[in-house]
This record gives C-alpha cells, structure tokens and sequence, in this order.
C-alpha cells in the first residue's frame, strides 16, 4: 500500500492515479459490505495482492471498478502480481491499470480486465517485467 503519496500529487507530479470521480473510489468498510466480507479479510487480501488499495484524502481506497458485480476482478490478483514483480509500486500500478489505451477493448486495462480480453492484460502486465 502506497501511505506516501498526497492525495493531490502522485509519483510522477502528473496527478492521482485511477478515476478522478470521487465517486468512483470506495473505501474499505464499503468494499468489505459490497463483497460480503469482514474488514480484517479485506485489509488481508490487500497485504496478500489479491486487490489495490492507495490513500486518497488520508483514507484507504479502492477503485470501484476493481469490485465489480460484489466480487473482485478474475484477473486482478495476478495482474498485481506481475506488476508488483515487474517492479511497480501501488500508484505506479494503478497509474498504469488507468491509462487510456485504444488497443484494448475497454479502453484502459482496468476496464478490459472485467470482459473477454482480460487475459491480454496479464500478458502486458507480464512483458512489464522485461
């Protein structure tokens, strides 16, 4: 988890990573009800890399769309792994699930991770580390 990083600068000084709608942030109690889970089992399955949590206003969050449908992204747990050992850190993650690509089929990774070209995204997650 990312605790240095403003709110309002991340790493690169370009801005936060991730969706830039407030509204489109859920913070742990919301995504612990959401997936009907307990708080401790959310706050271990970030320390286990199986969803990304960065701090936004000094609280921890998550995008909403790494939550969808009450049940974590397929892909994502991997797709943090890879990055985490390709060398990303938490912002530098989302920053690169968030950036607009036309050659996937949602338009940026974290959106095509939850369709049918989700796997592509594992591939390029991989190749980072190369």
């Amino acid at each position: 988890m990312t605790d240095s990083v403003p709110s309002d600068q991340a790493a690169s000084g370009a801005g936060p990573a991730g969706p830039t709608d407030p509204a489109r942030w859920l913070n742990l109690p919301d995504v612990a009800e959401r997936l009907d889970l307990s708080i401790s089992k959310i706050h271990q399955m970030i320390r286990d890399r199986e969803l990304l949590a960065v701090r936004r206003d000094g609280i921890r969050r998550i995008p909403i769309d790494l939550v969808a449908n009450q049940t974590v992204l397929k892909h994502l747990p991997g797709v943090l792994t890879l990055m985490t050992d390709a060398g990303y850190d938490d912002e530098a993650t989302l920053r690169w699930l968030y950036e607009p690509d036309d050659t996937l089929s949602g338009g940026t990774p974290a959106a095509t991770l939850g369709g049918d070209h989700a796997r592509e995204v594992k591939r390029r997650a991989q190749a980072l580390g190369f």
